[in-house]
């Protein structure tokens, strides 16, 4: 998503740092209605007849899950150049899409309250959108752009919002009869969402939009037969990186590991003391310095892990950046992630950054499992997978099992040897 020259699908793309040109539509303040589609003149036209439209993309709540939506977002602009793209996220989704060409506009907002379907809905209707794809599976969702009077709604039949949709996708179930009333197939957010995407070109052709030719490929059915996931980071972004990488003591062209001991759900947190001791790893065998992000509400997490580390090993502490305390936005985690010569992380969002950027990464995985997430680089090498069972049937979930599947069964030792297989493979 360089907004330069089409990328490769072929592995990690590489991502450029974009110009801040007010002129350029990718670098326009996020949040307002679009009027007129910025792709409609400087992009070539589609090869398919018809009239364009105005399609609203509305993303998932999470920001790992939005990025492996990136897919979704390249193949929607690469079938439908003419078409006015615009994406409803949670806040924090402008800033990591911020100089994206595959979306028009961001717009935030949050339909979870008891109104806030109707308030986003308000919004919306004046747009006058053709279609909308929904890619969270909420009930919200569908009843928000069920109230702003979208035409087209294309959505998979969960949460009881079957009737709510005028296009919908079964969800896979496993085949086992224990699992029948809760028991979703687990399978990559990456193709679950592509899946959507293609059932709304399908409709949208059906009914004489214009969709273009795509590449040879992209329109078979299956996992990762479409784009890789890819993050834009403007200029602005990348200066932003550098800076708060500074306050923490790290020098441009220095040599850093990022730990990221957070995620929204505490089952999903490796212990604190084990992430100390793998930056002491870091720091007395390969030299590197160690930066540990956390956001705001994490600052406490990031704390403990920096004592661990002045406790038991003094001479270290110098060597550690808390990002926490530096001024940090998702912008600018964007670069300090692309950055890093390692990421070692529970399974939250900044892993799928990683991936994006091709940064090498240890993802660690406890109560969920890792099927759910599974990259389109897979196999590269780049990220070494560790879970907390490694013996649990392919035919059972590790959702399922929560107590089993506890992340602090993955030992020190265990990720050591994996930040030296990952660091190897570079």
């Amino acid at each position: 998503m360089s907004g330069q020259e089409p990328p490769s699908w072929q592995g990690c793309p590489i991502v450029q740092a974009q110009s801040e040109d007010p002129s350029s539509p990718s670098t326009t303040p996020h949040g307002g209605v679009v009027t007129s589609g910025a792709h409609a003149a400087d992009t070539p036209a589609s090869s398919g007849a018809g009239r364009s439209a105005r399609i609203l993309v509305y993303l998932p709540s999470w920001l790992g899950d939005t990025i492996m939506a990136t897919p979704t977002l390249r193949l929607l602009r690469s079938a439908c150049p003419r078409s006015v793209i615009i994406a409803l996220g949670r806040p924090g989704m402008d800033d990591l899409l911020a100089g994206s060409d595959c979306v028009d506009d961001v717009i935030i907002g949050d339909g979870r309250s008891l109104m806030g379907p109707a308030k986003l809905a308000s919004r919306l209707k004046p747009m006058r959108l053709d279609a909308a794809l929904l890619l969270p599976n909420s009930f919200a969702s569908a009843m928000t752009v069920r109230l702003a009077g979208v035409p087209r709604r294309v959505g998979y039949d969960r949460d009881g919002r079957g009737l709510l949709l005028t296009e919908s996708l079964a969800a896979p179930r496993r085949a086992q009869p224990q699992w029948a009333s809760a028991g979703w197939m687990p399978i990559s957010a990456v193709d679950y969402y592509l899946r959507g995407a293609r059932a709304l070109l399908a409709l949208l052709r059906r009914e004489g939009f214009a969709i273009a030719d795509l590449p040879a490929g992209w329109d078979v059915e299956g996992v990762y037969s479409a784009p890789a996931m890819e993050l834009p980071l403007t200029d602005a972004q990348d200066r932003h990186a550098i800076q708060v990488l500074q306050a923490g003591g790290i020098a441009p062209g220095q040599r850093f590991a990022l730990l990221n001991p957070g995620g929204n759900n505490p089952d999903k947190r490796w212990p604190v003391e084990r992430f100390a001791a793998v930056a002491h790893h870091l720091i007395s065998v390969h030299g590197l310095s160690v930066a540990i992000n956390g956001a705001p509400s994490e600052s406490e997490l990031v704390s403990l892990i920096r004592t661990s580390i002045a406790l038991n090993h003094p001479d270290d502490e110098s060597r550690v950046a808390c990002l926490s305390e530096l001024g940090g936005t998702i912008g600018s985690l964007k670069g300090i992630v692309r950055r890093a010569a390692l990421m070692v992380t529970n399974d939250t969002g900044p892993r799928h950054m990683a991936a994006a950027f091709g940064t090498p990464c240890v993802t660690l995985f406890g109560p969920t499992d890792p099927r759910w997430t599974t990259l389109p680089d897979a196999g590269s090498g780049r990220e070494a997978v560790l879970v907390a069972d490694p013996t649990l049937p392919a035919n059972e979930v590790a959702d399922d099992h929560p107590q089993r599947c506890r992340i602090d069964a993955i030992s020190t030792q265990a990720v050591i040897e994996a930040v030296e297989r990952v660091l190897r493979g570079r």
